[in-house]
């Protein structure tokens, strides 16, 4: 693994832990030549999938990206950092386990809506009004509305 910042192709694995849920491989690694450590996940990838874009656009499926996107629905909000890496784990393996080598954006969004309305309702909230595209005060009123009425319903 090459050193980010020396770029020294040399580096030494320091430390390997398996994530709680042993879906990646944390490793500690340290560049003997700059002395700088950093940390790297290693998964399993099951296939290469494609995200087709709502223009029909096909890009390569980035698990980063999903991360970033989760992250910023979930910013400031009190929720762990395990429970977060979980959600997104799981939601790549349902990607790769429905055996198609390209998923809409759509069906992405919708996974991360529901891990996220398991995780933190204002996250929920927050991913919803990107996700639908929301323009207006009653957009919300109409999905807090929805997330009350499940409230009362048991989650149902």
């Amino acid at each position: 693994m090459r050193c980010p910042y020396c770029g020294n192709a040399d580096t030494q694995v320091k430390d390997s832990r398996s994530s709680e849920d042993g879906s990646a491989i944390r490793r500690r690694r340290h560049c003997p030549d700059c002395g700088g450590r950093f940390t790297t996940f290693e998964r399993v990838q099951l296939r290469e999938l494609m995200v087709v874009k709502k223009t029909g656009r096909r890009v390569p499926f980035d698990r980063d990206k999903l991360a970033r996107s989760v992250q910023v629905a979930l910013r400031k909000r009190p929720v762990d950092p395990e429970r977060i890496e979980r959600m997104i784990s799981g939601i790549v393996r349902q990607l790769e386990a429905q055996g198609e080598n390209e998923v809409k954006s759509e069906g992405i969004g919708k996974l991360v809506m529901e891990g996220l309305k398991g995780l933190d309702d204002v996250a929920y909230v927050r991913f919803a009004s990107v996700y639908k595209d929301f323009r207006e005060a009653k957009d919300f009123e109409e999905l807090l509305g929805e997330l009350s009425g499940e409230e009362e319903n048991g989650g149902d």
